[in-house]
């Protein structure tokens, strides 16, 4: 029985396993070099308590993992996310992304998050299909933002509303706050429908 869930430090091999072949053989990620399995860890950990990093386990294995983290610095920005989705090769079109980003927007919803952004190395019609499937838009490109085998990259923006945006609007919800309430649940779980396995 597939699951979604809030990833743990002891979740960092499965997860290296799924983004050191990205690292390695593509331009979706910018990073040169494969991160070593304890620095993935630290990401994972250093995510809580103000970002979700969430998984899908499946018969003990980590099919892909989606996560949100800081827009930019300032203040301001406060209600804004970048999210990130990779999925392991094995199980491509069979509605991981979608899952993972669909109980991503509901626990950020939940939050309190406004806006949702997420950068595209182009091309990439995969990942702009999966995007646009779970209700992000174009917003922009990027031209030659990085450097990668040889080559300049462009990078497209995509975006979607979480919430409307509020006159005053409150902080956002840490995730202790949420996480077992019947309202996290819900949230969290919201994607397994759209799993082919």
């Amino acid at each position: 029985m597939p699951t979604i869930r809030l990833a743990t430090a002891g979740d960092a091999p499965a997860v290296h396993a799924i983004y050191a072949p990205i690292v390695q053989e593509t331009a979706i990620s910018f990073e040169y070099e494969i991160p070593p399995v304890d620095e993935i860890r630290q990401r994972i950990l250093s995510k809580a308590p103000t970002y979700p990093w969430l998984v899908l386990e499946h018969n003990d294995s980590i099919l892909g993992y989606a996560y949100g983290g800081r827009w930019r610095e300032r203040a301001a920005y406060s209600w804004s996310v970048e999210v990130t989705v990779y999925v392991s090769a094995q199980v491509t079109r069979a509605g991981v992304g979608r899952a993972l980003y669909t109980s991503l927007q509901a626990v950020l919803r939940l939050q309190g998050f406004n806006m949702a952004y997420a950068g595209i190395t182009l091309p990439n019609a995969g990942s702009v299909g999966l995007h646009e499937a779970v209700g992000f838009h174009y917003v922009g490109t990027y031209s030659r933002a990085g450097y990668k085998f040889g080559t300049w990259h462009d990078v497209g923006w995509w975006q979607i509303e979480l919430n409307p945006p509020a006159i005053d609007p409150q902080p956002t919800q840490p995730l202790p706050a949420l996480i077992a309430t019947p309202a996290w649940d819900t949230a969290v779980s919201a994607g397994l429908p759209l799993l082919r396995l």
